[in-house]
């Protein structure tokens, strides 16, 4: 038995390497008296390390990361602790120990830095109770460790044997620099010399923005201002009885009840066998009867969702009179012409689809059961209140789920088989494309974000933004959905380096569904510098 386990033997052991959490014990501590200090101990690379008890939280087993990009190398990553976002960081990292797989014995300790911050250690030691005069200055030994992450060691009775105690406020200054900076700064990083920046964005006043689908190989369009959020269509539907044909049943949304229907019924067109492609669009029909608050909502069933698309209007042609006796064309109030009228898009009124007395008595009905105690109502809110909610598109890059306001997106339209390559352009830069008439500059968001790139694929989309003046498009893995976020699920993002708190500022933590979503600052994707050097390319 080595000396510092002799050390650990004469000490009073407070919990396990199997523990799974500790709260500071002022009053434990009180009754030790000054001449005695409490610590956790643990072990990173071979080595014993010390914090102060009072600084931990709670001792956790490793949870499901999220890769934040642009975050500091020794960041693992931020993860859910109990509806908190918990930034974790690995300590080998932060030493310059080799990595290791992290096994049953790994553990997080998660400390109190005005707000939680885990560290990830190999192993758990145990808590010990450690008299003063065996603590000695960290300036006393030349160590691989920065001795500047040190306040002082814990002596073995062997006189020889030491446990580093780490000050653990600078060690997670250092690693995150701009924790112990005013996040306001932050607010105004990325934006110099805005003027340097030639606005080229073409008048939006006579253009449209539609969300397009498909149903039975027909192309069709909502307008944006009417839907509420995409979202994929659930495995379990629950029957309304007396319900239209039409009415596949009603579904929960955050612990929301809302009618769902198919557009296939609606359009007399055979059924089909929901896939991961099958999307609920959820859409708004405009202002309540009954006099109720809010609008009524309805589910869609669409077989796919397409693209976002910005669209002049003088490509939307009014549907020809012939067409307008009856039937389904009654519901299309536009055909847009695209490619040159190679490609049509039928364009719906989600207000003159349905009949809206119909489907305010379903919302009652919905609402009587509800009342009623029927099976998956419990928590039901009214579906219309969405005042503090806000509107995201949902996309993937490599493991992770990112979110961007929908008001900041004009549109997501389909990667291209070719890119051509502009001479002298950034790295992230993957080329420019001819969209609609206008040169539109393409970044691929992953080199933008130091991720690994991806082989082209038919999931990949190109979301547009306007930056600074400045129509640029970001290629991305997948768009998965558009939805709306409650903003008690919404905080601010963890202070992990400067250039991470200018794009992602805030995270979406989901806790019902185990999901957590960076939310990006569109405005702040490219800083001035960039910015010319994308509009050059125009």
């Amino acid at each position: 038995m080595s000396a510092l386990a002799e050390a650990y033997k004469s000490i009073e052991t407070a919990f396990s390497s199997g523990a799974a959490s500790k709260e500071p014990d002022a009053t434990a501590q009180a009754a030790i008296g000054e001449s005695a200090r409490q610590f956790v101990i643990f072990h990173v690379q071979g080595g014993a390390f010390a914090v102060a008890l009072t600084e931990v939280k709670e001792i956790i087993r490793m949870p499901d990361l999220v890769r934040v990009p642009m975050s500091p190398p020794a960041l693992e990553g931020i993860a859910n602790l109990r509806g908190r976002v918990l930034p974790v960081v690995n300590l080998r990292q932060t030493f310059g120990f080799p990595p290791a797989l992290q096994d049953d014995a790994t553990r997080v300790v998660v400390l109190d830095q005005g707000r939680a911050v885990g560290l990830v250690v190999d192993r758990m030691a145990n808590v010990v109770t450690v008299e003063n005069d065996r603590i000695e200055a960290a300036d006393t030994i030349r160590s691989a460790i920065d001795v500047d992450l040190l306040t002082g060691m814990i002596k073995g009775q062997d006189g020889k044997s030491l446990v580093m105690i780490l000050d653990t406020a600078r060690l997670i200054e250092r690693e995150f620099l701009a924790i112990a900076k005013a996040s306001g700064q932050a607010a105004g990083d990325g934006a110099e010399n805005p003027g340097k920046v030639v606005a080229k964005e073409e008048s939006a006043a006579d253009e449209d923005q539609l969300v397009s689908f498909e149903v039975a190989g027909q192309e069709y369009a909502f307008p944006i201002a009417s839907v509420i959020e995409i979202v994929q269509l659930p495995h379990e539907i629950t029957s309304v009885p007396n319900a239209p044909e039409h009415v596949l049943g009603v579904i929960t949304l955050r612990n929301r009840l809302l009618p769902l229907v198919s557009l296939r019924n609606m359009f007399g067109l055979p059924p089909l066998a929901a896939t991961d492609a099958s999307k609920v669009v959820i859409l708004s029909l405009g202002q309540a009867k009954g006099g109720h608050d809010g609008g009524d909502v309805a589910g869609v069933v669409m077989d796919s969702v397409r693209e976002v698309l910005r669209v002049d209007r003088e490509l939307m042609t009014p549907v020809p009179s012939l067409l307008s006796s009856g039937g389904v064309d009654t519901d299309i109030t536009a055909i847009c012409r695209l490619n040159e009228g190679r490609r049509l898009v039928s364009i719906l009124s989600a207000e003159h689809m349905f009949d809206r007395t119909a489907i305010s008595a379903l919302t009652a009905q919905i609402s009587e059961q509800a009342d009623a105690g029927i099976e998956g109502s419990a928590g039901v809110e009214n579906m219309t209140d969405l005042a503090d909610d806000e509107q995201f598109v949902v996309f993937r890059l490599k493991d992770e789920e990112y979110g961007a306001p929908i008001s900041a997106v004009q549109e997501i339209v389909r990667v291209p088989d070719e890119l051509t390559q502009v001479p002298k352009s950034p790295a992230f830069v993957e080329g420019v494309v001819n969209l609609r008439g206008v040169v539109l500059p393409v970044i691929d968001q992953r080199r933008r974000f130091s991720l690994e790139d991806a082989e082209r694929n038919d999931r990949q989309r190109i979301i547009v933004y306007t930056i600074q003046g400045v129509r640029t498009g970001f290629i991305v893995d997948s768009v998965s959905e558009v939805m709306r976020i409650p903003a008690a699920s919404i905080e601010a993002s963890p202070n992990l380096s400067e250039e991470q708190m200018r794009l992602i500022r805030r995270v979406a933590n989901i806790e019902q569904q185990k999901r957590m979503i960076l939310l990006l600052d569109v405005t702040q994707l490219l800083n001035g510098q960039e910015l010319a050097s994308v509009a050059a390319t125009h």
